[in-house]
Parts: structure tokens; sequence; C-alpha cells
């Protein structure tokens, strides 16, 4: 059972309701499922009524150019993705052969011979092949988790989520969150993000966050990791 009929009312709020919480519709990264949801929903969903579905329509958007070398099944089915049964459209890709594994002139003993240098030469056309078809590198991204905390137990925490998320940037995407007891019955919110590193700065995406001064007492990465 999936999100339905993406190009009606119905289906894009169920997919705006998943994507509150999740970054990507399978995994941690962008993968045939989203591809294969991008397409069915056809159109920038409007933000005012569906701001997730927006956040998540504009950042797939920017990997168009990348759609078919992105991991996962191609031909599966939009009507078996959806919250309930979330199809598990993006395996992990097949490992890259190293290049140090590619033995482009065999054993020091062979024979220099004409079909010795035939095969090298067919050996070198074959490294060049997979060379171009892997094609230039994805940009470096990285996932962050953030701790958002806010001033005493009056501040008005769904305020300073919905100002939070309201950041949009090329290169960031936010994820799910939670809101963590930190005492006397003040809660802060911890929140994952996935930035692409070249595009993104930490420390200005933190001075942003910040200058909600009504809401913001400061800011602090407790986790990153590479992509």
């Amino acid at each position: 059972m999936g999100f339905g009929d993406l190009s009606a009312a119905s289906g894009l709020a169920k997919l705006n309701s998943f994507l509150v919480s999740e970054s990507y519709i399978s995994g941690f990264a962008p993968s045939q499922a989203d591809v294969i949801v991008f397409k069915a929903v056809g159109a920038a969903p409007d933000k005012a009524t569906y701001p997730a579905a927006a956040r998540w329509y504009k950042n797939i958007a920017s990997y168009e150019s990348e759609f078919s070398s992105l991991p996962g099944d191609a031909s599966a089915d939009v009507a078996s993705l959806g919250p309930e049964d979330v199809a598990e459209a993006a395996p992990a890709a097949a490992e890259e052969e190293d290049d140090d594994d590619v033995d482009l002139f065999g054993s020091d003993d062979e024979e220099e011979d004409a079909e010795a240098e035939k095969v090298k030469a067919e050996r070198l056309a074959e490294y060049q092949a997979k060379k171009a078809a892997k094609g230039p590198k994805p940009a470096a991204k990285s996932i962050v988790t953030l701790d958002v905390k806010p001033w005493d137990d009056t501040t008005d925490i769904n305020e300073m989520l919905e100002n939070l998320k309201g950041i949009e940037k090329d290169g960031l995407v936010w994820g799910a969150h939670q809101f963590i007891p930190v005492g006397y019955g003040i809660k802060k919110i911890q929140i994952n993000l996935v930035v692409e590193d070249e595009k993104v700065s930490l420390d200005d995406l933190q001075a942003e966050i910040e200058e909600d001064e009504d809401h913001v007492q400061s800011t602090d990465i407790i986790a990153m990791q590479k992509l």
C-alpha cells in the first residue's frame, strides 16, 4: 500500500506527512525510489500546503542530471512505495572495482609477442571504458546531528522548529527530529540534516539558526559523518 495517486491532493498529503520525518523515500541518500516518486508527482508541490514534500522535490530535482546513475531498481512500481510499505528500492550499489585490481599488462613473465600485445590493448580498452562509465564523482555529503537549545521553558518549541526547517539552502536537506528534555521543563530540538560539503557551511548555518533570537539560545553539532 503506497502513497496513492501522487497527482491528487490525497497522495501529496501522504507524501508530505511521510517526508516530515524522512529525507528520502528510502534510506539516507537519493535512490531510484526518489526518482520514481519524483516523476509521479510531476511538478513541485505547493510550498504552503505541502512544505516537506516541496523541500524534498526541490532537493531531488538537483539530482535530475544524475537520475540514471542513482542506485536502486528503476523499474519499481510507484504504487509499492509509501509510508505503509516502503519498497527497498535502493539496495547497496555494486562495489566499484578498485583500479589497482585491473591488470593492464599481465604477468611480468608474459612473452612479449603479438598475442600479448593484443591482450594488453584489450585490457586497456576495458579499463578506459570502465573509467568513462563511472562518470564524475557524486558531490561529497555529510549527515549531521544538531542540537538547538531554547532560552527557557516559555519558549514555543514548535515555532522554533518551524523557523528552523524554514531555512532553505541549495545542498541542505532537513531530516527527522525529536524534542529532548534537558531539565526544569525545558526541551531542546535534536535534528538530523544532510549537507553538500561544498555548498553549505555548517558555521554559517548555525549562525543563521541563532539569528532567531526570540527562540534560539545556542546550537551544537553533536555528530557528523560522511555519506
